[in-house]
């Protein structure tokens, strides 16, 4: 596919994500790719503010890859998306009980989404975060066991995903970014890509 990102045609870039949903959008913005991945602990210090959490969590993601892998011609991509409740940060589901306190917990208010992304080569790091506003009707137990149930969840911040079934019957509004909740805010990432 041709591409209007023409800075990265002397760029071989690494998308370091398990997300078959990163993988996608990035593949719709025109970047060509290949994907790695690192298991990297989602520890973070108790202190940081939740913008600076997601920001925290990509670049330690990037850090996780010594200066001996990224090549001269090599920029590797790293992403990180949290959900946030009031001051709470939701992380994934590690089993039912955990998702439906968390489907609960959002069910019927608004919470951010927050990803940061961090872009990295030889020469130079940058990372940015984006944020969205999303709104939830309030969920019935009903609801909230059906959708746990046929979609399983637990590798979403916040037990779910915008573009399944619960985004479809329960979100009622989205200030910002769609794609930002599905986990890489595109509009931002193009535009830093084209000007790395």
């Amino acid at each position: 596919m041709k591409t209007l990102l023409k800075k990265l045609t002397s760029y071989h870039v690494l998308l370091a994500s398990k997300s078959p949903r990163r993988r996608q959008l990035l593949k719709d913005i025109g970047v060509d790719f290949e994907v790695t991945s690192k298991d990297t602990n989602e520890y973070f210090p108790q202190e940081l503010n939740p913008e600076e959490v997601a920001s925290y969590l990509s670049k330690k993601k990037s850090d996780a890859f010594s200066e001996e892998e990224l090549p001269d011609n090599y920029l590797l991509i790293t992403a990180d998306t949290i959900v946030v409740s009031g001051n709470t940060i939701l992380n994934k589901a590690d089993n039912y009980q955990e998702a439906n306190e968390m489907l609960l917990q959002l069910s019927g208010r608004t919470h951010d989404v927050i990803t940061g992304i961090t872009l990295r080569s030889s020469e130079k790091t940058i990372s940015f975060t984006d944020q969205s506003e999303v709104s939830f009707k309030v969920l019935s137990q009903e609801e909230i066991d059906w959708y746990i149930h046929n979609y399983q969840p637990y590798d979403k911040a916040g037990a779910y995903g915008i573009q399944e079934w619960i985004g479809y019957i329960g979100i009622t509004s989205i200030q910002g970014s769609f794609y930002n909740v599905m986990g890489l805010p595109t509009h931002r990432l193009y535009e830093a890509l084209k000007h790395f």
